[in-house]
């Protein structure tokens, strides 16, 4: 025995892909797809780059099988490119398969920071990685109710979800030939002016929640109350600031007892800065009310508690307490 190369997972990976159709989806028999369908199933048991990719071709036998010149970087990016010239179509024949007249299509958008300083698409915007200040590419992904991807679109970094969301809606209508569906997004995405622009046709519905601002005028218009709905059951009203929506109501235990423990050690954290606030001030090395003020609302402004804490100067140099009662700190 001269030499050995890993087989099982590489070969049952290829199997399944052609069970599935794969090849046929991507495009006429050759090179190009052959590479591209191989990288996929890279893709599948060893994410990584597309150098590591092609190096990790050449260490199986799935570089053999697929006769791709595992070695040769410069190829694998043509595969990509016309891969890029096949997305329209595949994307098609995806929504042919497994999208329907009246059923549910979900839409998401995400993002990805880059290091480099190239790509015409990267700039700054809301980071999902977390990397503020990073340029990035935002892309958003349309799928199935079973999570299953049908189309992904790349997007400029400042791009704004309800920017990418006309344009999935565009794409439901004009590519897929879809009429009928029901779109499912985040508050963040299917806004007011969204759902304006989804009624210029009729057929499309749409899913999603609203803002804190607006379940609060509802709260406090008494058209919600915690003894109308449950933890289990859902419950439908309607209200005339939404005259053509259903608005149903579910309170989650979960997700309630998430946001109350965020909330708690979002405050001990703000209240620990304050106290460097007052000692600060106590030792002099804060005197001005500008630069107390200032000082104190970066610390409330960065935890995002502002409304949870009143700051006082009665006869102290600093105080503070959550508004409702409770004796000031």
């Amino acid at each position: 025995m001269v030499q050995t190369l890993p087989y099982g997972d590489a070969a049952a990976v290829l199997a399944q892909a052609r069970t599935l159709g794969f090849p046929e989806l991507l495009g006429p028999a050759g090179r190009e797809r052959d590479l591209a369908l191989a990288l996929i199933v890279a893709r599948v048991l060893r994410p990584a780059s597309k150098l590591a990719s092609g190096r990790y071709l050449a260490d199986t036998t799935l570089g053999q099988d697929l006769r791709v010149p595992a070695g040769d970087p410069d190829a694998l990016y043509g595969a990509l490119d016309w891969l890029r010239g096949r997305q329209e179509k595949i994307e098609e024949t995806l929504a042919r398969r497994h999208l329907a007249q009246g059923g549910l299509v979900l839409f998401d958008l995400t993002s990805s920071y880059l290091a480099g300083t190239k790509c015409p698409l990267a700039a700054r915007g809301y980071s999902r990685d977390g990397r503020r200040g990073s340029l990035q590419i935002t892309y958003g992904l349309m799928t199935t109710i079973e999570g299953c991807p049908v189309s992904v679109e790349v997007f400029p970094g400042n791009c704004a979800d309800p920017a990418a969301f006309s344009s999935a809606l565009a794409r439901v209508g004009e590519r897929f030939g879809l009429s009928q569906v029901v779109l499912v997004g985040d508050r963040g995405m299917i806004t007011s002016a969204r759902i304006e622009e989804g009624k210029r046709n009729p057929e499309l519905a749409f899913i999603t929640a609203l803002c804190a601002p607006e379940i609060g005028a509802l709260a406090h218009s008494g058209h919600i109350q915690l003894s109308l709905f449950g933890e289990v059951n859902l419950v439908e009203i309607r209200h005339p600031t939404h005259p053509e929506e259903r608005l149903l109501i579910c309170r989650n235990p979960h997700l309630a007892k998430e946001r109350a423990g965020r909330r708690e050690d979002m405050l001990l954290a703000t209240e620990a800065e304050l106290e460097k606030v007052r000692a600060a001030v106590e030792a002099g090395r804060l005197k001005t009310e500008a630069a107390i003020g200032l000082r104190a609302g970066r610390v409330v402004n960065r935890c995002r508690t502002a409304k949870h804490f009143s700051l006082l100067d009665p006869g102290r140099p600093l105080r503070f307490r959550p508004p409702g009662g409770g004796d000031p700190g």
